[in-house]
């Protein structure tokens, strides 16, 4: 496969599953929001999702439907979920005789979708928790359509790679920037509503209530989002599919490419797998958590350096 033609499906789903995310985080919090009994801030979303400055953080902080629109619409955020669908689309475009009609026309249409004029118009004035759950059913539509028509080939396997190399940053980001305001606000370490929102924005709450029968507590909670193989959202079972989408693109041909980055997601696993809530503890969380995104972004300077290098 070309590398330009690589890149394209890596980037792809990458961008698609950044918008799934960022949609996720903006239904949960503005429904906290609404809710919140103390003050509420949007600041740890913005922090993950957005590059605003001092200024403009200031400005967001308490205004969520400013937030949803500053998020999905706003044309000035370059990882609204707007930008993030066009890049999508461009790179699809790129490649589109290497997908499949029905996938093309899922993405034209949330292109549409989001692309609408009135959709900035709906998340000032009207439920903006209607408009955020029909731009997520467009997603879910994307992936179920990719899931069915896509050819189990080398597009499909880059598409893997990046999507779960995208989804394990979301959460080791989620994670660090939630742990992190607990040491400046540590009554929020046995909030329940404060996990709550964290495992409902990334959709673990359920299985969560399923695995654990003793509440929701802080610990459990990044037990699941680190270390449960069986959490499609976990670190652990993003990495797992790294490397078995990575190993289907083992060939004769890269085997020392592919060998360099295998030995990269091999000590990554490990130090995941080999880990526990008290030994990260006594790691320290954002120590372990920085090693741990420092790895993944290694893989992915590995994989531009040694398939996309020439796209």
């Amino acid at each position: 496969m070309l590398s330009r033609v690589a890149a394209s499906f890596y980037w792809l789903s990458r961008y698609i599953e950044r918008s799934d995310g960022i949609l996720r985080m903006l239904k949960i919090n503005y429904a906290s929001s609404q809710d919140a009994v103390r003050e509420f801030t949007w600041k740890p979303v913005i922090r993950i999702y957005s590059v605003a400055d001092a200024e403009l953080m200031s400005k967001l902080d308490n205004d969520s439907r400013a937030v949803l629109t500053y998020m999905v619409s706003d044309r000035t955020n370059p990882n609204s979920i707007l930008n993030m669908i066009t890049l999508a689309r461009e790179n699809a475009r790129s490649v589109q005789e290497h997908i499949t009609r029905d996938l093309w026309q899922c993405l034209n249409e949330y292109y549409h979708c989001v692309k609408d004029p009135g959709i900035t118009e709906r998340l000032l004035h009207d439920d903006p928790i209607s408009v955020l759950d029909n731009l997520n059913k467009q997603i879910m539509l994307y992936y179920g359509t990719a899931e069915v028509s896509m050819e189990r080939g080398q597009g499909r396997s880059f598409m893997n790679i990046g999507k779960f190399l995208e989804r394990s940053i979301q959460a080791i980001d989620l994670l660090d920037i939630k742990f992190g305001s607990v040491n400046n606000n540590p009554d929020l370490l046995t909030d329940t509503t404060y996990w709550k929102h964290l495992l409902q924005s990334i959709g673990g709450y359920e299985l969560y209530l399923k695995t654990y029968r003793d509440g929701i507590e802080a610990e459990s909670v990044m037990e699941l989002v680190m270390l449960n193989t069986d959490f499609p959202r976990s670190v652990i079972y993003s990495v797992n599919n790294i490397g078995r989408y990575y190993e289907r693109l083992k060939k004769e041909s890269n085997l020392s490419n592919y060998r360099d980055i295998a030995f990269q997601i091999g000590k990554l696993q490990s130090s995941i797998q080999y880990s526990s809530t008290q030994s990260i503890s006594q790691v320290g969380l954002h120590q372990f958590l920085t090693q741990i995104k420092k790895d993944l972004y290694t893989i992915g300077n590995l994989t531009n350096e040694h398939y996309f290098a020439n796209s």
